[in-house]
């Protein structure tokens, strides 16, 4: 799946929270704790997880004009 513009800036910003959070699980699993470490680990999975295959309103207008214009224009590898 190509990613464009756009979506490389989100990926970026929810790696800017998810990172510390992983940090700081990683933290946690080297000081002896490793059921909050594994829990801090999870949640930065899962925020990174989320904002890759989740659909948000913010999303659906732009998923609407790829369809449109798959509609419209035809690629040359198809004829």
């Amino acid at each position: 799946m190509s990613r464009g513009i756009i979506g490389t800036i989100r990926l970026g910003a929810t790696l800017v929270f998810a990172i510390p959070v992983a940090y700081v699980g990683f933290d946690f699993l080297a000081s002896g704790r490793t059921l909050v470490g594994a829990g801090f680990l999870v949640v930065a999975a899962l925020m990174v997880a989320a904002e890759e295959y989740l659909t948000t309103p913010g999303d659906l207008p732009g998923e609407a004009a790829e369809k449109a214009a798959g509609a419209v224009t035809k690629d040359e590898e198809e004829n």
